[in-house]
């Protein structure tokens, strides 16, 4: 008989990705379950939790056709931040919960930030605190639904919320726990100043590794022996962080995935002067990492593909990758997620292309996107190289995983703009559920196997020679668009 399994579950922005990874390091079984995004208005964006717990269902049922439930030894999470669930004196969602791609609170989260001095609170707590941040968002539902914020009794992030239903323990990590914008870096506690009359409303804090036993009525629910250790997990970055085996200060990872978050490595929680990185807990250890966020790549991706009638994001790649590079001219500003984070912290920002003429084709197009993309990854590697955070000793390599990965065209195009090796996971959007599956095996005393772990051996892309000129070229006609349009 095959020895224990430890699952991972992540909650992600579009769908849950589950992995069981045994104790010798193999990954045995994945599984996908999908859930919609709902749009009721233009920069809204909700989800139903109910939806994400059927989903659990369906994910775990899978594993255990897989693996039998009698090899399971614990299940870690991981998930999207920040989203916002409100939830009622029984702990139940009182609503739709409201997801990290809604920008309704927008003046909200300006008004948090002044009033308790931006720079301040970017320094106290990491965070360059904006509309999409739960605290933020509960002010907003206060202000403009106040016959619906009275039955409130308790806020929770998303991942939190599946930690809940199994476990019957309203709790968070501190990496979920930046998502609330009041958690304080140096003390690892709430400031409850800040959190003002939402402060009874916050759940307590846990490390990630800290478990909770899988409650009665969810492993009967879900066939699942009574008792297995649920642990807490963090949040889907940190979690993709040590999935790609990236802890240790000088390490560089990438999660390509709805948006794409870069995480540098750094052994101190030193702040950006120009808040241009955010300062998150690891999931594992005593380092952080420095974290920037680009929220329009694989959505941008999946929506061009879409409007251009090319049908995948695959097909996108295969077109762009027909082009000339350059775009013969064509720029893609690829703000189209209402705003930029990453380096430019702008939610002003749209998306802009410039140059179009009637020679351009659906290719051109498609290029400019991707070249878009890559410039905004490539600013923010100058900013983590320059804080002395993911770059090691100036010769990467990039810890890359998520689903634009699969393009050999894209990692080129990538390696290329940073002038760094790129090493690509094969797990593409399981990364952040096998980060979370291998914190629990961590947590439980399994010690890293002796050798790679099997099916975590990454594809190594080399920039070309010669072509930091041309990036640069490119860089600069970017950057003076970027400043017209600002202007």
């Amino acid at each position: 008989m095959k020895g224990e399994v430890f699952v991972g579950l992540d909650l992600g922005t579009s769908s849950l990705k589950g992995v069981a990874l045994g104790a010798d390091g193999a990954v045995e079984a994945t599984a996908l379950a999908a859930y919609p995004t709902l749009r009721p208005e233009p920069g809204r964006a909700e989800q139903d939790p109910n939806g994400w717990w059927l989903s659990v269902q369906h994910v775990v049922e899978t594993l255990r056709e897989a693996v039998p439930a009698d090899r399971w030894r614990g299940i870690g999470l991981s998930g999207m931040i920040p989203t916002l669930v409100v939830a009622g004196a029984d702990g139940e969602p009182l609503g739709p919960a409201i997801t990290w791609e809604d920008g309704r609170a927008a003046e909200d989260g300006a008004r948090f930030r002044e009033e308790a001095g931006a720079q301040e609170l970017y320094e106290r707590t990491g965070q360059w605190v904006d509309g999409r941040y739960l605290l933020p968002m509960f002010r907003w539902l206060r202000r403009t639904e106040p016959d619906g914020v009275a039955p409130i009794a308790a806020l929770h992030g998303a991942k939190d919320e599946i930690f809940r239903r199994l476990t019957g323990r309203a709790v968070t990590d501190p990496s979920t726990a930046t998502g609330f914008g009041c958690y304080l870096l140096e003390t690892g506690e709430w400031d409850l100043s800040l959190a003002g009359d939402a402060a009874a409303l916050l759940p307590e804090l846990r490390p990630s590794s800290w478990s909770a036993p899988l409650q009665a009525e969810a492993a009967a629910l879900l066939q699942l022996p009574s008792g297995l250790p649920v642990f807490l997990g963090g949040a889907d970055s940190v979690s993709g962080a040590y999935g790609l085996h990236a802890g240790v200060p000088g390490d560089l990872s990438s999660l390509w995935g709805t948006s794409t978050v870069i995480i540098g490595v750094s052994g101190a929680a030193v702040p950006d002067p120009d808040h241009r990185y955010l300062i998150t807990p690891l999931v594992w250890g005593d380092a952080w990492g420095l974290e920037m966020d680009l929220i329009s790549t694989g959505s941008a991706f999946a929506w061009a593909a879409v409007l251009l009638g090319f049908g995948s994001p695959v097909s996108l790649m295969e077109a762009a990758a027909s082009a000339e590079p350059g775009a013969r001219g064509l720029q893609f500003l690829p703000y189209v997620g209402f705003g930029e984070q990453g380096a430019l912290w702008d939610e002003q920002l749209r998306g802009t292309i410039h140059g179009l003429t009637l020679r351009h084709t659906h290719g051109d197009v498609a290029r400019a996107l991707a070249e878009g993309v890559a410039l905004e990854f490539r600013r923010c590697l100058g900013v983590l190289r320059a804080a002395d955070a993911g770059a090691g000793d100036g010769t990467g390599p990039v810890r890359a995983s998520g689903g634009a990965m699969s393009s050999t065209f894209f990692r080129s195009l990538l390696a290329d703009a940073v002038g760094l090796p790129l090493e690509v996971s094969p797990l593409g959007s399981y990364i952040s559920a096998y980060g979370a599956a291998r914190l629990a095996a961590t947590a439980s005393g399994v010690p890293e196997p002796a050798t790679a772990v099997q099916g975590d051996r990454p594809a190594t892309t080399d920039p070309a020679p010669g072509s930091e000129a041309a990036w640069q070229a490119l860089a600069e006609r970017h950057d003076a668009l970027l400043a017209a349009i600002r202007s």
